[in-house]
Order: C-alpha cells, then sequence, then structure tokens
C-alpha cells in the first residue's frame, strides 16, 4: 500500500468495522487507474478470521458525467437481486463524514480483467468470437428483463417517448456546456428532432454505457462475469444499448469489429437471439446516429468540467479534445453520404 493511501484505508477501516460490528483489519488498499466517474479503490480485508476483498467506488470532486449515486447502486441491488452478472452491493454511504465524499463498497470479483486489448491482439478467431458472443448476449438478455418484475419502475421514471427524452436531456448538455460553436452537434440534434422514430413498443432497463472496457471477464475461457458502471442505467428504449455498444468509437481502429471483437451483424444476431426482438432497422439507424451525439455531449462536458472544475484530471482534457474531435467525424460520416473520413456509415 503506498503511504498515502494509509489514511483513507484508515477511514475505509473504520467505516466497515462500525457497518458489520466486527474488528476489521486491512490487508492492502489500491486505487485501481482509470474511469472517470468515481474514484475506485482494492481493499482487502480480514473480518471474523477470514479475508474479504472489496471495491470501494467515492465520488470525485468532479466527474466527466454527472450521475445520481443512489439510484445506480439501487439498479445494482435490482440486478444482482436478478441473478444478472454484476458485483454484489453491499453498502451505500452518503455520509461525508466517512471518507469525505459519497462511496459504495461492492465484493470483488476476483480473477477478471476489464481490457480486451489481449483477446483483440489474439491471433485466433476463437476468443474474440466467445467473448464478442459473450457480450452482446448479455446485452440482450438485459433487454429482456421485465422492468416490473425488476421493481426498478419504483425509482426510475418511465418515458412516454423514450427517444425525444434521451434527445433533449443531452441537447441541453450541449447547449449549457459547450465551449465554443459546435455545428456538427447542432445539425445531428436537428436531424434527430427531424426524424424521432415511434415511441418504442416494448421498454426495458437500459445501462447507458454498455460497451468493452465496462464489464469483468476471466481472460482463460472469455465469460463476463459482472458487468460494470451503471452512472447513466434508466428505462428506455433497448436498442439505445445496442446501438452504444456498436458506436465506431469503441472499435477503433478496427472499425470492421464491433468492439473490436465480432462483426457488427454478428453482434446484433447474438443479442437479437438473446433478447427474443428483431431490430427495426430504421429505428436502429436514429439510435445510431443518437448514440454518436451523446457521447460527443459527454466529452463537451468533459472540457467544460477540465476548464471549470477543482480538478485537472488528464482524462477530462483527454475527452475533450481526442474524443470531440473523433466523435464529430463520426456523426459526420453518420449524416454525410459524401463524408471521406474513415468511419463511412452514412445515412440513406
Amino acid at each position: 500500500m503506498h503511504p498515502s493511501l494509509k489514511p483513507l484505508g484508515d477511514r475505509i477501516i473504520a467505516y466497515l468495522a462500525e457497518r458489520w460490528s466486527l474488528p476489521v483489519a486491512l490487508a492492502t488498499l489500491e486505487q485501481i487507474p482509470g474511469g472517470a466517474s468515481r474514484e475506485t479503490y482494492r481493499v482487502r480485508v480480514s473480518v471474523a478470521g477470514e479475508t474479504r476483498g472489496l471495491i470501494v467506488r467515492r465520488d470525485p470532486k468532479t466527474s466527466l458525467i454527472d450521475t445520481e449515486r443512489a439510484l445506480e447502486y439501487q439498479t445494482y441491488e435490482a440486478v444482482h437481486g436478478a441473478g444478472y452478472p454484476v458485483p454484489e452491493p453491499l453498502f451505500l454511504e452518503e455520509d461525508p463524514r466517512f471518507l469525505e465524499r459519497p462511496f459504495s463498497v461492492m465484493a470483488e470479483i476476483p480473477g477478471c480483467e476489464t481490457q480486451v486489448a489481449g483477446v483483440r491482439a489474439d491471433a485466433t478467431e476463437d476468443r474474440r468470437e466467445r467473448l464478442g458472443a459473450n457480450m452482446w448476449m448479455l446485452l440482450g438478455e438485459l433487454a429482456a428483463l421485465d422492468i416490473d418484475a425488476l421493481g426498478v419502475t419504483r425509482f426510475m421514471p418511465v418515458p412516454q417517448h423514450a427517444a425525444a427524452r434521451e434527445l433533449e436531456y443531452w441537447a441541453r448538455v450541449i447547449e449549457t456546456d459547450a465551449q465554443h460553436p459546435q455545428p456538427v452537434a447542432m445539425a445531428t440534434i436537428r436531424w434527430l428532432r427531424e426524424h424521432l422514430p415511434p415511441p418504442s413498443k416494448r421498454l426495458a432497463l437500459v445501462h447507458g454505457d454498455y460497451r468493452t472496457g465496462n464489464f469483468l471477464f476471466t481472460p482463460d475461457d472469455c465469460v463476463i462475469r459482472g458487468v460494470l458502471d451503471w452512472e447513466m442505467a434508466h428505462i428506455g428504449d433497448p436498442l439505445e444499448d445496442l446501438a452504444w455498444s456498436l458506436d465506431p468509437l469503441w472499435c477503433w481502429p478496427e472499425r470492421e469489429r464491433a468492439g473490436g471483437l465480432v462483426s457488427r451483424e454478428a453482434a446484433i444476431r447474438f443479442w437479437e437471439q438473446a433478447s427474443g426482438f428483431t431490430v427495426d432497422r430504421a429505428a436502429f439507424r436514429w439510435w445510431q446516429v443518437f448514440a454518436s451525439l451523446k457521447a460527443l455531449a459527454i466529452w463537451i462536458s468533459s472540457t467544460e468540467d477540465f476548464l471549470n472544475g477543482e480538478t485537472k484530471e488528464p482524462i477530462l482534457a483527454m475527452a475533450g479534445w481526442i474524443m470531440t474531435d473523433r466523435q464529430n467525424r463520426i456523426l459526420v460520416d453518420r449524416l454525410h453520404p459524401a463524408s471521406a473520413h474513415v468511419y463511412t456509415e452514412p445515412l440513406a
């Protein structure tokens, strides 16, 4: 453990001892790099004669996205209770006297990775295919879960028109946080408003950020053991998650492979097989454009946070610079059939 983490470790131990009403000893504490919405720490403690692995996620001073921690935690509870693979949620604490900022505690899922670079670099197709099939079938299984049986309607609003609600939310983010004119974003918003799909026939729990890097998998068998980062979860159209997972940004530079794993069509087939739905291609085209706009809104918002926030996290600057440029190029490709950029998937 790095000496700078000792004060935090002492506070975590004091909190756990109070919650469990048992003596707790700290074995190890390390910060997990990456992630822009929460500070994440891996903790191992000794309690009641056994060693337990925990993950502590604390609110940062500023974040890539603004999210509701209680809603995220309740979502973890709901999907974990339904048997969907997520880390087991243990505690949500919003009292600042413990760690200065709100945090949650979850059980660690050991022996897993989040980065798929090793699988993508594999010389054989087998591991890519296995992980890709698992990834999009799990997303299909999420779409198939009944929102009333899950209980998420108790703490999430049910939209009358999911597409319109999501579009106007992220349009407001862009209009509020943009530091300079955003012509590509404005053109995209106009197009999306003019081509709204009909309301979804079936609403689902939408993860909101389902993509490579946001799940834990065991590298030997390429099985996903836990889906992470439910900060943007909401009730909506299940096509939203599918479109987000297939955004070209997540497969760069391998534009032919969704997430760098399997073809886009294969990913859609896996999703359809597991969800029991057939993708409405016209509606899906709208959600694909929306997904790229939503990502652009997040990168624009990160620029505002970097310029005006309390911290100068490099990931905020990178998102506001490199990712904004790439997402603008993706949107130009999507909206203009004459675009010569590398992300060639123009709209009809």
